[in-house]
């Protein structure tokens, strides 16, 4: 992989994060495209060290937030702070379980499973365009609500899901407010990218190479600036209900994965 490539590969990871299009779906979509012949091991790296790029963004827009959820975990009174952290820990819950005990059947969606990306892009456009009918509250997130987030959350580590659009799209049809239900689940997944990083580097699964330095730090770079732009955008299109618009991107990309892997 060029430098340009890892530029264009981190632009996308930023900007699919935060947008409800599926950033592993579209990352795989790019793969293919540029004929990404990387063994499983090397494209996890790659792929991990966008994430990160893409939780440093989250973690300095939202620091503020993040500084109240950690005071929160610290205090042994049972406030505002202390129960919102609750609920992250809470929507946390049902990814960290799959994700350890399902790793390695998670892992085997990646790499070139064009078709199930397709099909997933679909059902990413179907959630986004019930949402975007749905009407605005004024609701905060409840613990049961964190709890149904936190499994549309596990359910969108199928590359092909949006996990914003997921998580957002559920969090609206729970009636949350919508720029509480943005704000809710960006902030949910900084700890599982982060404690995945960790697990990653820990367990000595992460392998490139010296070569590979420049084009995995243009990656991470490039993640990093397109994710503080897709952030901030993303939390004012969910504020004037203009999902629909992502919901009719994903149908169209979706039926062109599919018409790909099988005419291919």
């Amino acid at each position: 992989m060029d430098v340009l490539e890892a530029i264009i590969l981190g632009i996308i990871q930023g900007l699919t994060e935060f947008l409800p299009v599926s950033s592993s779906g579209h990352l795989e979509l790019a793969k293919a495209i540029f004929g990404d012949t990387s063994i499983p091991k090397e494209s996890l790296t790659f792929t991990v060290v966008l994430h990160a790029a893409t939780a440093l963004s989250t973690i300095v827009i939202f620091r503020k937030e993040i500084g109240e959820i950690f005071k929160g975990l610290f205090q042994f009174s049972w406030n505002e702070e202390s129960k919102f952290s609750l609920k992250i820990i809470i929507s946390m819950l049902p990814a960290v379980i799959i994700g350890l005990v399902f790793e390695e059947e998670l892992e085997s969606f990646f790499g070139g499973k064009i078709l199930l990306v397709g099909c997933m892009l679909l059902v990413t456009a179907v959630l986004l365009l019930l949402a975007d009918k749905a009407k605005n509250t004024n609701n905060n997130v409840s613990f049961t609500n964190a709890a149904t987030i936190g499994i549309a959350q596990a359910i969108a580590m199928l590359p092909g899901i949006s996990r914003s659009g997921a998580t957002i799209s559920t969090s609206v049809l729970l009636g949350v407010d919508r720029t509480k239900a943005a704000r809710f689940s960006f902030l949910m997944v900084v700890p599982l990218i982060l404690g995945k990083v960790a697990k990653d580097i820990l367990g000595g699964d992460l392998n490139f190479q010296s070569a590979e330095l420049i084009p995995l730090s243009a990656g991470f770079f490039a993640a990093f600036i397109s994710g503080l732009v897709a952030c901030q955008w993303m939390i004012a299109l969910v504020k004037k209900s203009k999902l629909s618009y992502f919901s009719l991107y994903c149908a169209i990309v979706g039926l062109i994965a599919i018409g790909y892997s099988i005419f291919s």
